[in-house]
């Protein structure tokens, strides 16, 4: 358990806010499958905290001083869809791990399913579908060298390591055979396109990291999660967001993630189309991209449900995480021998 009244953290956050540690008040946020998220209050003042998840530390993965300096980086580039970087605390023997402070964005996120009491029409998720894409399009068409965002990545050969680096964390992660995720990880090492493109990218992006202006009209306010952000090939972003972007017709396992899947929302082949038609990236092997968003998307849950086995993540929807992983690579390997996505 994580102790929320840690004398030596609320020193701490006195100090560096300027606020009693009577004052301050911190509430865990419900929803998330990773790292832990809090609201810090304190009279007239409202911030959000980030901290990893408890258990074995994941190699590159809960990162919260590089989400950080990302938030930073964008804030100097002038991109505004962000919350602020408040304060990052790199010393473990405050609370036990790197933790940072950024703004509050004010506004409603959608999770897996309708929010309590609304019932939202499909013009408005028609719209959200549309609004969130012209925000990934829009972090992909960002300014690396003179913002500094180049020194995020690095993209010379970002596919290979990617396929690389995931299925070596899928071999470490694995509990039970699934021959549908080791045959996926065959495939996408034999079948890793030659052209490679560079751009910002987020690397989670879905519904439930967007902060919206209201219910009514979806702008969105703020992009949240940017631990895995980069730079990289933006087609591997579009692959992970196609992954995440459940449809009425997918595994009922494969819709909690993303309400994508609500009437009114594009397919995933409209998705494809209105990102081809803003961009000038070729989706002609879209399929390689999907197909790994899947296999990514797998490999976190075994990662999740891993900790579970071991004890490490109490939390009871973790134990049904193994059947997202055989539902990733099943509905991965059928696109790969049917190409339809």
């Amino acid at each position: 358990m994580i102790n929320l009244s840690n004398p030596t953290l609320l020193e701490y956050l006195s100090d560096h806010l300027h606020v009693p540690a009577s004052d301050f008040k911190l509430k865990p946020f419900k929803g998330g499958f990773s790292n832990l998220t809090y609201g810090l209050e304190a009279p007239g003042e409202k911030w959000v905290l980030r901290r990893p998840p408890l258990g074995k530390k994941i190699s590159k993965a809960h990162d919260m001083v590089r989400e950080f300096r990302i938030l930073e980086a964008l804030e100097r580039a002038g991109y505004q869809k962000i919350p602020k970087p408040i304060l990052c605390c790199e010393d473990e023997s405050v609370w036990d791990a790197p933790f940072f402070i950024m703004e509050h964005v004010e506004g409603p996120i959608l999770r897996n399913k309708m929010p309590e009491g609304r019932s939202l029409s499909p013009p408005f998720f028609k719209q959200l579908s549309a609004t969130s894409l012209d925000v990934l399009l829009e972090l992909h068409q960002l300014e690396l060298e003179k913002s500094g965002l180049a020194n995020l990545g690095k993209p010379e050969g970002f596919v290979a390591r990617q396929v690389m680096g995931w299925s070596d964390r899928y071999s470490k992660a694995e509990t039970e055979e699934i021959l549908d995720m080791n045959h996926l990880a065959d495939w996408l090492k034999q079948h890793i396109p030659e052209e490679e493109h560079v751009g910002f990218i987020h690397n989670d992006f879905k519904y439930d990291n967007l902060v919206l202006s209201n219910f009514e009209s979806p702008e969105i306010k703020a992009v949240l999660d940017w631990e895995m952000a980069t730079v990289g090939d933006p087609l591997m972003d579009l692959g992970t967001v196609l992954a995440y972007w459940a449809e009425a017709k997918d595994p009922e396992i494969l819709k909690m993630f993303n309400l994508s899947y609500a009437e009114g929302n594009f397919t995933r082949a409209e998705v494809i189309d209105y990102y081809a038609q803003r961009s000038s990236l070729n989706v002609d092997k879209i399929h390689f991209y999907y197909a790994f968003g899947l296999f990514k998307v797998g490999v976190i849950a075994q990662q999740i449900y891993q900790r579970h086995v071991q004890g490490f993540a109490s939390d009871p929807r973790f134990a049904a995480l193994i059947h997202v992983v055989k539902a990733c690579g099943k509905l991965a390997v059928q696109s790969i021998l049917t190409h339809r996505i």
